[in-house]
């Protein structure tokens, strides 16, 4: 355990965890309506949406597990990169129209405007129970992130003592997250992000020098982690995957309940796509945190014995923390574990609430109190929020990491099984309840059923045509196959308008 680096760390966790619990003064609103406490009123301009899909989108597991794929599996890693612009351009099309409609109608969720759109509360509730089951191991791996960098800095990671820190940065979490709702993750935001854009700066400059450069560094790479291996007669190895994980994580992250929260929260539709236009940024960033994984693999922390213990524990999730362990200074280390620690924060902060949004509205409210108050409403939805986050920390103390990432790989799947009703919902009027209910369930049981026959080990399910095999994204197959139900279900029935179909298509 170092002082300086564990002071430093500390420091910044205080000042964000300050900055969170004034947020509620902060563009000061009526935090009793789920609106305002959830969607922090919708008024986050340019600037502020920025920082806030941004933190809620890159979260510290990204900036952990993206260089640990990297640093076990080579190029495969890169994956991530392309991925996030392709989900910005779908955002562009999509986001703000989803955002005009939910504002005129004052949804809160993406499930109000399922219920609204095709009048179908089973519908709603389907897309919503998706939603939570999703983002419930999502939360977690966020703590988990947080656990590998207080076991980074020092901190025991076993027993009561190891347990505690955990329990005071839940503690401030879940404080925070009740008195000031979204506003203080977007004031967190902001911090977050500089301390991340500072420390990946530094890191491009410094480590590379001390491996004799970038094209010494590339050059030390093994060759089969360097290029993705090549197809041949009878397989297409690491391009299909690579081709399908890329498109299907980008539908996933366009669909989270964070994401579509965060987007919700913004001023106006203009907004949204001047942000589709420069989240970008956030790739370019994302390419250099991949770097980070190229760099370890050149430097070799995984044979440096100083780190063997750590890597027995951790695995290549430890890539990242032997780096900056290894090469800076023990003031910098505490300035960039701060900064992954509080990338936990933001996007598990967003996600609590989103979960309790979803809960609320689209659960307990049209079955359990249709007729309940505003102030009720949110602070049922502030309850929820507290009970989500202490399912996430039970998971992880309780439940084997890896349980936690075999669920996440399945909430990747699960979630882009919701794109048929809210994008097709969008720009097909047609489009009727009972059909895309019938594709979610063919979608959901086709993807559980491939990772489940994968042993959970794995998101990618190898199809055989003819002589030639193909490992695809899961998700990607399973949604094949949703669409496929939801034509052919289309095909059997009349396709009437819904009740306010028409007039909804006018106004968008």
């Amino acid at each position: 355990m170092n002082v300086m680096s564990i002071g430093i760390f500390v420091a910044l966790f205080a000042l964000v965890s300050a900055l969170g619990m004034v947020a509620s003064r902060w563009r000061r609103g009526d935090l009793s309506a789920i609106h305002e406490w959830g969607l922090a009123g919708r008024r986050f301009g340019t600037v502020m949406s920025w920082f806030l899909i941004g933190g809620d989108l890159y979260t510290a597991y990204t900036f952990v597990a993206v260089p640990a794929l990297v640093f076990a599996a080579g190029a495969t890693g890169f994956f991530a990169v392309p991925y996030t612009i392709i989900t910005f351009a779908l955002g562009f099309l999509v986001l703000p129209r989803l955002w005009r409609v939910a504002r005129q109608h004052g949804h809160v969720t993406v499930a109000d405007y399922i219920e609204h759109r095709f009048g179908s509360r089973a519908l709603a509730l389907a897309i919503a129970l998706t939603g939570l089951l999703a983002t419930m191991p999502y939360i977690a791996l966020q703590l988990v992130g947080i656990q590998v960098t207080l076991g980074a800095l020092g901190f025991p990671t076993h027993g009561w003592l190891g347990e505690l820190p955990l329990f005071v940065a839940f503690g401030v979490l879940a404080v925070y997250t009740w008195s000031s709702g979204l506003r203080a993750p977007a004031l967190i935001a902001v911090v977050k992000d500089l301390l991340i854009y500072a420390t990946i700066i530094a890191a491009l400059i410094v480590i590379p020098t001390q491996l004799g450069g970038f094209g010494h560094m590339f050059a030390a790479l093994p060759a089969a982690k360097l290029l993705l291996k090549a197809p041949d007669a009878t397989s297409l190895n690491g391009y299909s995957s690579y081709a399908t994980l890329a498109l299907g994580s980008a539908l996933a992250l366009l669909l989270y309940p964070h994401s579509m929260t965060a987007t919700l929260s913004a001023s106006s539709d203009r907004v949204i796509r001047r942000n589709m236009v420069l989240l970008p940024a956030y790739s370019l960033l994302l390419a250099f945190v991949a770097l980070l994984g190229v760099m370890a693999l050149a430097a070799g922390v995984g044979a440096m014995p100083e780190y063997a213990d750590q890597f027995r524990q951790y695995g290549p999730n430890f890539a990242v923390f032997a780096l900056f362990l290894h090469y800076f200074p023990s003031w910098f280390v505490g300035v960039a574990f701060a900064a992954i620690g509080i990338g936990a924060l933001v996007p598990a902060a967003i996600m609590s609430i989103a979960a309790a949004n979803l809960f609320t509205r689209n659960v307990w409210r049209p079955y359990f109190a249709p007729h309940c108050s505003a102030a009720r409403e949110t602070r049922v939805a502030k309850r929820v929020s507290l009970f989500v986050k202490f399912g996430a920390l039970g998971f992880v103390l309780f439940v084997p990491v890896q349980f936690a990432i075999q669920f996440q790989l399945l909430g990747g799947v699960w979630i882009t099984q919701t794109l048929p009703a809210v994008v097709l919902g969008l720009f097909v009027p047609a489009m009727r309840a009972r059909s895309l209910m019938a594709g979610w369930i063919a979608g959901l049981g086709t993807g559980t059923w491939m990772i489940a026959g994968n042993g959970f080990k794995t998101a990618t399910y190898t199809i055989h045509v003819g002589a030639l095999a193909m490992p695809v994204y899961a998700a990607v197959i399973a949604l094949l196959v949703n669409f496929v139900v939801v034509l052919a279900s289309s095909l059997l029935f009349v396709k009437p308008h819904e009740e306010g179909v028409e007039g909804d298509l006018q106004n968008r």
